[in-house]
């Protein structure tokens, strides 16, 4: 595959897999065009188009050459200067690494995180909370994490990957649109009547088990194992973690489980004060689960794929079966 085909097949399994559904997206696409239309000056000049087609601005080609051929290629959650230290090391010492895939966002798609929050409304609009309510919830959040980001050296392994001359790209968010719909197609296969429930069926994905048994495996934070899980959401995609307002909203609106990635200790004390059960199902492992999913459709592509930073490679294409002739 060709680098810009990658790219391409992320944004369009991230768009399959999205929350808001095809409409949805159709419809973020259609207002950012409006937005771009609207513009004059500087403004317009340096507008970022990627995102007239790509619905996701914490996921770009952070360098190469679009028509680069890829037949191997290195992803992890944090591919960062010591890590693409180690995959130039590795190519000196003779083993092809033609793409290097980080998962958490880098350079101009980590400054733009912020971007990609508002998709939280509508997962909290599944549920019942006002699309209103949650548009203004999301958008002093998506504010907050701007102005966190403006500070950081974005652009330091973008620059290491231009002087190793080593592809290198982040997916983010449509790996978290495949683990949140995965897992929510988990958990709805049969109702969780307790928290236990959930763990089991956590556990039932290697990634999870792997996590469990290096001390790092799901954890009930608000609740307990024998506590009625109720209606259960699943919390794995828009940028990172919601205000800790919404956990109020979605308690009015019947949610009895959050099953998140990761949670802050001031949205934890908000979900005890509204009684809302809290399964953290673990940052690294949930993140690892979508780069997995995502790998094996590379895979099917024809091209291989090995892990570093935090991911064991897991894989989840059926293998046919041998002949018995």
């Amino acid at each position: 595959m060709k680098l810009v085909d990658i790219y391409k097949t992320a944004v369009d399994f991230g768009i399959k897999n999205d929350p808001r559904g095809a409409k949805g997206v159709k419809e973020f696409l259609e207002r950012s065009k409006k937005e771009h239309e609207a513009l004059s000056g500087w403004e317009k000049k340096y507008y970022d188009k990627e995102r007239l087609e790509n619905p996701f601005s914490d996921t770009r080609i952070l360098y190469g050459n679009p028509d680069t051929e890829v037949k191997v290629v290195a992803a992890g959650v944090d591919m960062e200067g010591p890590e693409l230290l180690l995959l130039d090391r590795l190519r000196e010492k003779g083993k092809r690494v033609d793409l290097c895939i980080a998962h958490h966002p880098e350079g101009r798609a980590l400054a733009a995180l912020a971007d990609v929050m508002g998709l939280q409304a509508d997962v909290w609009a599944k549920f019942g909370v006002p699309v209103n309510i949650g548009d203004a919830l999301i958008s002093e959040r998506m504010a907050e994490i701007r102005r966190a980001f403006m500070p950081q050296n974005h652009q330091r392994p973008v620059q290491m990957a231009r002087l190793l001359d080593l592809p290198y790209m982040c997916i983010h968010t449509p790996a978290d649109n495949l683990v949140y719909s995965y897992l929510t197609k988990l958990l709805g296969k049969e109702k969780s009547k307790t928290l236990a429930d959930v763990i089991e069926l956590l556990l039932s994905e290697d990634e999870y088990r792997l996590a469990a048994s290096l001390g790092m495996g799901p954890a009930i934070t608000v609740g307990k194992k024998n506590s009625r899980a109720g209606t259960v959401m699943v919390d794995m995609t828009g940028g990172t973690e919601g205000p800790e307002a919404m956990v109020e909203k979605l308690a009015q609106a019947g949610v009895g489980t959050l099953v998140c990635m990761h949670m802050s200790d001031k949205a934890r004390k908000e979900a005890e004060k509204q009684h809302v059960n809290v399964v953290v199902a673990g940052h690294i492992a949930s993140d690892s689960i979508g780069i997995n999913l995502f790998l094996d459709q590379l895979e099917k592509k024809g091209v291989k794929a090995f892990t570093i930073s935090g991911v064991e490679r897991f894989c989840r294409i059926k293998k046919p079966a041998k002949s018995s002739s």
